[in-house]
């Protein structure tokens, strides 16, 4: 671990079930979920409120049907920076982190890339507006490399906790 790293949080048996339950279905009440976990729900409740405050819950979201919304195309965008300075890297984070239309991002290596993006738009015509309007236009995108998502095989924001002890 590198020195800006926080300690990993400790959590025992029961407070894997609870996160695994609620990477499942994070709109259960403290009732239901107590149930599912085994705990009365004050017990429960005093569990995940500790989990919220240590950091491991970070956030609840809801997951929406992105075709039932008229969003039919996924791409993953692999981005080459002309310089690698951190001046450069902040700026595109910045900017890029104003696009609604990228759901990921991430500061790659291994590939002749830089940065890997998941963009959701809802057809070729957008995408291609926003490449040409946002992606290019950002300081220092060298080069772009397009790919779409034919099928999703595997969906899911569940963390592996069979990991955790």
């Amino acid at each position: 671990m590198s020195g800006n790293d926080k300690a990993l949080a400790k959590i025992d048996k029961t407070d894997r079930k609870i996160l695994e339950q609620l990477q499942k279905n994070g709109s259960l009440t403290n009732q239901q979920l107590a149930e599912k976990v085994g705990l009365s729900p004050s017990p429960c409740l005093r569990r995940v409120r500790s989990l919220e405050e240590a950091g491991i819950i970070v956030r609840t979201a809801t997951i929406l049907d992105h075709k039932k919304l008229g969003l039919s195309l996924t791409a993953i965008i692999l981005i080459g920076m002309d310089r690698h300075t951190p001046e450069r890297f902040a700026d595109f984070e910045e900017q890029i982190s104003n696009y609604p239309e990228v759901q990921e991002c991430y500061l790659i290596t291994g590939q002749s890339a830089d940065y890997m993006l998941k963009v959701v738009v809802p057809d070729m015509d957008h995408y291609h507006q926003f490449l040409l309007n946002r992606i290019t236009r950002i300081p220092g995108v060298s080069g772009v490399h397009s790919s779409f998502v034919l099928r999703r095989v595997i969906d899911s924001t569940a963390l592996p906790l069979g990991y955790l002890s």
